[in-house]
């Protein structure tokens, strides 16, 4: 359906012309159309919610779970962004053992992490989800690393220009002056209440009209994918922050932005929409699979523990510790769990001798455990991407 989502208005800037974006108010207008397959994508992403909603039962401790997923998420939204960091490289940089690692990359995974709590903490406060509270996340996001030389924790007073892998400007968001006039009606919708707007379709449009606002100098990409476990869990679809897309939006990196851009050159909100399910499906019910085998993994090894008998029980602590923390060394497990250092170093060895952990700095000092099939699956997706060829 052909529809007008907002304006161009021109400008120009050292003598260059440019047209910037002036969205619409949300919803969208006239209302979004549902044929059968979007209604149908909807329920199956709703049915996959629900599934996902249930994961503190097929682990042992949920919290670990999210612990790590938070993490992953962060590695990812920072990758989109142009981060090199991998998800090892930020376990690594948790040691003290560790030193060297690429501070500003896991500096600006760390903040993403930090800025995620800060939000969800105030909202189950009953803080709403409001302009304070993105200015508070917005700056704790940009405290230290990348970014933190650009206005933190307010809104721009500068024209930004949205710009492709390759350093070419494709989008232009509305100029300072344009700001406010864009972000109230934004926040008026964020308060909807969910018998008039459906959760998480609000998720899917405010996504996208953050993005458009892009209303920091920085880090509004970052800050536009928090909103949606933000929305969810403010929303009560959600106990957890446990969905994230940024895999799905990485993944599909190129549709991503031409399903953003489409909205505003063509009010293809449809599109948009059917693309945001899809992923919200695919990655939720992905996330069940992946706790699903990290429940057989803790179970088979937990049993292999058990098979050690007499010495069993300071090797099962050592392996509760590598579920929280899957590098570790040996001081630092010794500190974590007060227990001496021979206990602590002769679990690791047979930890290594079972298979379970591997030792991963092949040095006789300040050595590295890794709880490697547990390390894996964290892993999977997280690999950078290449850089952009000239």
């Amino acid at each position: 359906m052909k529809r007008t989502t907002g304006e161009f208005v021109p400008g120009s800037l050292a003598a260059k012309p440019y047209r910037a974006f002036i969205p619409n108010p949300l919803p969208p207008d006239p209302p979004l159309a549902f044929d059968a397959e979007l209604e149908t994508l909807r329920n199956q992403a709703h049915l996959a919610l629900g599934r996902l909603d249930m994961i503190g039962a097929l682990l042992p401790d949920s919290h670990l779970f999210l612990y790590q997923y938070v993490r992953k998420e962060a590695l990812l939204s920072s990758q989109i962004e142009g981060t090199q960091s991998s998800y090892t490289d930020l376990l690594l940089s948790e040691l003290q053992e560790a030193p060297g690692m690429p501070l500003d990359d896991v500096r600006e995974v760390s903040n993403y992490v930090a800025a995620l709590d800060h939000g969800l903490e105030r909202i189950r406060e009953g803080f709403p989800l409001s302009l304070r509270l993105l200015r508070e996340m917005h700056a704790i996001l940009l405290a230290r690393g990348r970014g933190e030389d650009k206005l933190v924790g307010d809104f721009r007073r500068i024209q930004v220009f949205i710009a492709n892998r390759a350093g070419e400007s494709v989008f232009v968001p509305p100029p300072p002056d344009r700001l406010m006039a864009c972000l109230d009606p934004f926040e008026h919708f964020l308060h909807e209440p969910p018998e008039r707007i459906q959760p998480l379709l609000k998720a899917a449009l405010a996504h996208v009209q953050f993005e458009s606002i892009h209303p920091f100098e920085d880090g509004n990409g970052r800050l536009g994918r928090q909103l949606i476990p933000l929305l969810l869990c403010e929303n009560k679809m959600l106990a957890q922050p446990n969905l994230y897309l940024s895999l799905f939006f990485k993944s599909h990196r190129d549709e991503y932005y031409d399903r953003l851009q489409r909205v505003r050159t063509e009010g293809d909100w449809e599109g948009w929409v059917r693309f945001f399910l899809l992923g919200v499906r695919d990655t939720a019910d992905q996330a069940v699979v992946t706790a699903q085998r990290l429940r057989d993994l803790f179970r088979a090894d937990q049993e292999r523990i058990e098979g050690l008998r007499r010495v069993a029980g300071t090797a099962l602590r050592v392996h509760e510790l590598l579920r929280r923390r899957p590098i570790m060394s040996v001081p630092e497990a010794t500190r974590e769990l007060g227990l001496s250092f021979p206990a602590v170093a002769a679990s690791f060895g047979r930890l290594v001798d079972l298979g379970a952990v591997r030792e991963i700095t092949g040095r006789q000092r300040n050595r590295l455990f890794a709880y490697q099939a547990y390390l894996d699956i964290l892993i999977e997706g997280t690999e950078p991407l290449p850089p952009v060829s000239s």
